[in-house]
This record gives structure tokens, sequence and C-alpha cells, in this order.
């Protein structure tokens, strides 16, 4: 009987909100509803209460605007802005204004998107949040006008945008005026963005057609919710094209991820703080106040520094940089060529964790796929946001084969371009972890042009207008670990070797036997203290015991020490005087 009563519920609940159009969007209060994804019993409640996800599935439900607004704003502080506008029919197509004037009235929006100002976790930002009850959230003039008014007025006001998408795309019915607002959306945002404003693109279920081929896919940072529908042709129409069933999973958010074009995936509970989180990083931070300040904070020792950095006596064995590294303990060459490649030795990630605060990993080179052999995204610096990027090796089979053992694709490349591009549009200096036997040589990698990727690096590192430091940890492999070392300064672990390629394949080509590896290492010149000698690297990190888990922190803050002395250096230059600075550098070589 019970079983009988909740299925007349759900049979009049699902005619009711079918029939209005509105079966995933708008949630009765008080009432059982059925999830539309999994088909269980689920009361309206603990679905407000779980941000509008199905708390039995997980699946996501569509959210109105201001509801939207609600989950992200801090309380009060949204202010909205040409909440009305006048109704545009360009050709007059029949219907068009009484489907308009009828949505209107069942929504109680004047459009499909809402636009406005409000602070998230204290940061202002300019938003705009559509709404998939009003035809679809589909792009006609009136978005498309009430869309560049608020960039244009963000871009004055210096204020960043976060744009949630969520439509069916371009609006028929208005033709190619609907067209022409991908064009103008895009214009203002190349104004937004060329004035150093951020702009964030947060994509929801489904973002498609021509919102897709504009503004959504414009951020400086896109986010994605999870599983949302992603894409310009439908599912439908692109299985009517090619006359084939889709893989599962296609155009979706994490389809995306994994081909590059999402940054990551925020799931909705988390959006406010990762939003406030992003826009606190991108506000103006004087780049040569925060290291000074911790700097003076350190010798005063009045407790400014971040804990957990190991103990700060260890600091004082920083080697000089102008010095060679204390006596190699009768290591040759090649043991410290074995000793880069150890597996226990740290990897990128390691020292990111253990030097920088509040990191948030990007991914995507927004061409082909996201690389795992290249880990980058932002952190704070002793209170001054910075992008770092490292060239990331496994540390168990399955991670290495995750990470192709540290040997970066073309796609790894340009993703780590697309962070260092990125930084200098904000500001912010780069600091490289070079760890790499090299570029990968494989088939798909010639295919999408490794040479190109890695020479596009070398030609755009060189006019970064920020501070950029490169520190090799392990192996300094060719051109694939140079992709990542145009840098005002290069650093080398004790430990680490850098090299024209690998001691094998050196004595395979001069010696024709691989086997007399350890003899091409000695003349090669590959160790920390050989390059110092011969003026290739600025400084060297010690290791009193080889780099591994247990003395990481100690290393850590040999680099943290040595990061202050190089941000206070460089952070003073301008943006001319840091690339002239680095042609200098590579001048003289």
């Amino acid at each position: 009987m019970l079983r009988n009563m909740f299925k007349k519920t759900y049979t009049k609940i699902d005619t009711k909100y079918k029939s209005q159009g509105e079966s995933q969007a708008n949630i009765p209060q008080g009432l059982w509803r059925k999830c539309n994804k999994c088909g269980q019993p689920i009361y309206v409640e603990d679905v407000k209460n779980n941000y509008y996800v199905c708390p039995k599935c997980g699946g996501y439900f569509r959210v109105h605007a201001y509801r939207r607004i609600e989950m992200i704003a801090d309380e009060g502080s949204f202010e909205e802005w040409n909440k009305e506008m006048p109704f545009c029919n360009p050709l007059n197509f029949p219907g068009y204004e009484k489907k308009v004037l009828a949505t209107r009235e069942k929504t109680h929006l004047n459009e499909a998107i809402v636009t406005g100002k409000c602070t998230i976790e204290g940061n202002p930002a300019v938003v705009g949040v559509c709404d998939a009850r009003f035809i679809m959230s589909s792009m006609g003039h009136v978005v498309g006008e009430k869309i560049t008014q608020a960039v244009e007025r963000a871009t004055r006001e210096k204020l960043p945008v976060i744009i949630f998408a969520c439509s069916g795309g371009a609006r028929m019915q208005e033709g190619l005026v609907s067209l022409m607002q991908m064009a103008k959306t895009s214009a203002a945002l190349k104004r937004h963005h060329e004035a150093g404003q951020l702009f964030i693109s947060v994509l929801t279920d489904p973002t498609t057609g021509g919102v897709t081929a504009s503004f959504a896919m414009l951020g400086d940072i896109i986010l994605a919710e999870p599983h949302a529908l992603i894409g310009f042709a439908g599912p439908r129409v692109i299985e009517q094209t090619i006359g084939q069933k889709l893989p599962e999973g296609f155009q979706r958010a994490e389809f995306l991820l994994d081909h590059g074009f999402v940054d990551k995936i925020v799931e909705r509970k988390d959006q406010k703080r990762v939003l406030g989180q992003i826009l606190y990083m991108h506000q103006k931070h004087p780049m040569t106040d925060a290291p000074q300040q911790e700097a003076e904070a350190s010798q005063k020792g009045d407790g400014r520094r971040a804990e957990g950095r190991g103990p700060v006596g260890k600091i004082a064995g920083f080697v000089d940089k102008h010095r060679k590294s204390a006596q190699d303990g009768g290591k040759t060459a090649w043991d410290m060529v074995l000793l880069s490649r150890k597996t226990d030795r740290p990897v990128a990630a390691d020292y990111i964790n253990a030097i920088f605060d509040e990191f948030i990993e990007f991914h995507g080179d927004r061409y082909f796929k996201d690389d795992g052999a290249i880990v980058g995204g932002i952190a704070m610096f002793h209170g001054m946001p910075v992008t770092v990027i490292g060239q990331q090796k496994g540390k168990n089979t399955k991670d290495n084969i995750k990470r192709n053992f540290g040997m970066p694709s073309p796609d790894g490349y340009r993703k780590a371009l697309r962070l260092m591009k990125q930084a200098e549009t904000f500001g912010r200096p780069v600091i490289c972890f070079v760890d790499t036997p090299g570029a990968f040589c494989g088939l798909e990698a010639e295919e999408r042009g490794q040479g190109e990727a890695i020479a596009r690096n070398l030609f755009e590192m060189a006019s970064l207008t920020v501070p950029v430091l490169s520190i090799v940890i392990g192996e300094g492999g060719s051109g694939g670990a140079l992709a990542m070392a145009v840098a005002n300064e290069v650093w080398m672990m004790e430990n680490a070797i850098y090299s024209i390629l690998s001691p094998e394949g050196f004595a395979s080509i001069l010696y024709k036997d691989s086997k007399k590896a350890p003899d091409a290492a000695k003349v090669m010149k590959v160790t920390a203290g050989d390059l110092m000698e011969l003026g290739l690297i600025e400084r060297i990190i010690p290791e009193e015991e080889p780099a591994c888990e247990e003395n990481l922190q100690v290393l850590a803050q040999i680099m943290e020490r040595g990061m202050e002395e190089f941000f206070t250096r460089y952070c003073a230059m301008s943006g001319q005087e840091l690339a002239a600075h680095r042609y200098d550098r590579f001048r003289r070589m």
C-alpha cells in the first residue's frame, strides 16, 4: 500500500512538472519525488540540503539562477544588473514574442541569464548565471547583451568575471543575430583579458552549441560540474551524422578533462570555497612585499613562516650561488646518474606540497589531452600567488604508467606553456621543477608535433615578463628538460644531472657501446658541480644524504630560503628587465 501511495505521488509530481518543462530544475517544497537518474525516492529537503544533488546516486539537478547565486555568493552581497531589458524579435519570427512572454511569466525571469556583482568568500566578482528554464537558456540578443555589458563593466571596475554556462546553444528564433552574440561576447572577453582581468567559466549540464563555441570555453580557468554534458554538437546530432553509437561518457565533463579542455571538475558543495580561493589568489598582491616581509619575519623569529617546513637550523648548509657544492664524497658522475634515477627520490609533487600552500592543480592543454607527466597550477608562497609546474614521475608501476615515466608528450609542454602565459597575464612568478629522462619519443608524440611544442616553449619562455625559476630535482634529459628551464636562474640538486641526452645514448652514438655509459657520464659533464663550473647553472641544493622522503622537509626548507632571495631580487625588476636578463643569461652561453 505504501509503495502504491509513493507511486501515485511520483506520477502526480512528474506529470505536473513535465507539463511545466521543469522536471529537472524545480523541486516542490515538502514533497517526495523520484530521481530522474536512479529512480529512487528522494525527499525535497534532503536534496536542497545536498546542494540539489541526489543523495542516493549523486545525480545533479539543474539549479535556478537565483538559487545558484544563493549557493556561491556571500549572504546579502548580490547586486543584480540589467534585470529588465527590452524584448527583441529581429526576424519578426512568428510566435516568438508570445513564447518569450509566456516564459517570463512562468519563470519570473526577464531572460535566460542573471548578471550582477557579489562577493564570494569576501572576494568581489561579477557573476552571470544561465537558467535552463528560459527556452533552454539559448543565447539570443538579450542574453548576449547582458553578458557583454557585464563583462565591459567588470573590465572598467577591474573585477573578475564568473559565468555559469548552461545552454542549448544559439536561439533559433533570432537566426544570424543570435550567431553574432558569439562574436560579441568573445570580443568583450578579449578586452577583459587584455586588461589583465580574470575570467572563470563554470560549465554545467548542458553546455552546448554556440555557447560552447564562444564565452563558455574562453575562461582563463575552466571548471565543470561532475558528469555535465559539454560539447558543440549534441550527441544525437553526432550519432545521426556519423551513423555510429557514441562511447559511454562521451562529451561529459570527465571526458573533457581527459582531453585537455577543462582545468578542474568541482563538486557543487565545494564550488563556493574553490571559487573564493581562486579569486583570492588572483587579487593584486605586490610581488616584492610578501617575500621581503617573510624574510624579515623569519629573521625576527615572530612565527609568521608557514608551519611544517622542518628545522630552520638545517638551512645553514645552503650553498652560496657562486660556489661549487660541498665535497662529492667520492661519488663518480655515474653514481650521481644512478642517484638521480632512484625510485625513492622525491618527485615534483612532493616539493610542491612541501614548499607551497593552497596548491590548486589545473589540467589540460586546451587542444588534445591532459598529460600526466606534467603537473601544474597556482599556489601561495608566503602570501604571494605563484604558478608552479613540474615534470612528474610516478612512485610505482601504476603511477609511472599514468605519468609516462616522467616523459612529457607535446600536450604536456603545451599545458605548461598555457600555465606560464596565464601567469604572465596575472603577474605571477613561475617555478618549474625539472625531472625527466627526456621528452616522449613515440609515434603519437611525433604526430602531434613534439619538436614544435618544445621549440614553442623555448620561444615563449624567453620573453616572459615575470620571474622564472627552474630547479632540476632529478634527471634533466635533453630538450625535454630545457623546455622547462629557460629561466632567470637554474638550480640543481646536488645529486641531479642535466645532459644533452642519457649517458647510455651518448655512449651508443660516440662509443658504439651503451655499456660505456659510466665513461660517457664523466666526459659529458652532467653533474651539478660540473655545470656550476661551466657557468650553466646558478645554484646547487646540497644533499647531505641523497634526497628521500626522510629528508624532504630539510631540502624543501633550503629551496624555500633560496626562493625568498630569488623573489626579493627578481620581483623588483620590470617585465622588460626580466626578459632582458633571461636573454643575456643564455646569450653568454
